[in-house]
């Protein structure tokens, strides 16, 4: 594994090594590289990622907080075995602070239409238009996932900030979970970037809402044979 004073990929080497071994674990349960109920061995997880057990141990506990994993009395850390109850209300606190991202992101352009923000937010989505069209579909996801999160910078709420980004994972893992991106949602992206772009607060916020629902119903549908509907 990179340490921290190694070279890596970009901004890799900004990070502390409990923050690269936080990247890393999350990375491979939303790929589902660790699966869920899948107990984390410490000893066998720090010959993997060559550190040693205390950075570890601090990386443990964020990937907790952030929903991945459950650190259990006697049985240590096991990944979250996720339920169709977790699916349901990722979503519900989901759709409405995406509602209320977008609608104050549009806000802002209202009173500054010529914010940066907005090329690069255009430029996610061709990237994953591009990326999903040449079957790359960690490239999409990533670039899907850069637009939600371009559409809260434009917010320019910093409560807002620290608690989606807290979300953003668990968001991520659904993704990962049901399905490629399709057109529909590279249309309805270009939708959303034309409301903020212009400034329409009411069409904004009614687009996300419409944006989520629609994912939501199809992530629900898909793993309704998947998960269980509750813990035990």
């Amino acid at each position: 594994m990179t340490r921290a004073d190694g070279a890596g990929p970009p901004g890799v080497a900004d990070m502390s090594l409990p923050e690269q071994i936080y990247q890393r674990l999350r990375e491979q349960i939303i790929s589902g590289e660790l699966r869920p109920g899948q107990r984390l061995i410490e000893r066998e997880l720090s010959e993997a990622l060559q550190v040693s057990r205390v950075p570890l141990r601090t990386a443990l506990p964020q990937l907790e907080t952030d929903g991945f994993i459950d650190l259990l009395p006697r049985r240590g850390a096991v990944v979250t075995q996720l339920t169709l109850r977790d699916v349901a209300e990722v979503f519900d606190v989901w759709e409405a602070l995406e509602v209320l991202a977008t609608r104050l992101a549009a806000q802002r352009m209202a009173a500054n239409p010529a914010d940066e923000g907005l090329r690069a937010l255009a430029e996610s989505i061709d990237t994953a238009r591009e990326a999903a069209r040449a079957g790359d579909r960690a490239a999409a996801e990533r670039a899907t996932s850069a637009f939600h999160g371009l559409v809260l910078d434009l917010a320019g709420h910093r409560l807002l900030e620290r608690v989606m980004r807290s979300l953003s994972g668990r968001r991520e893992w659904l993704t990962r979970m049901t399905g490629k991106q399709t057109e529909e949602e590279f249309e309805e992206h270009d939708r959303l970037f034309r409301a903020i772009a212009q400034g329409q607060v009411e069409v904004a916020g009614a687009l996300a809402l419409a944006h989520v629902a629609r994912i939501r119903e199809q992530a629900m549908t898909e793993l309704a044979g998947v998960l269980p509907p509750d813990a035990d």
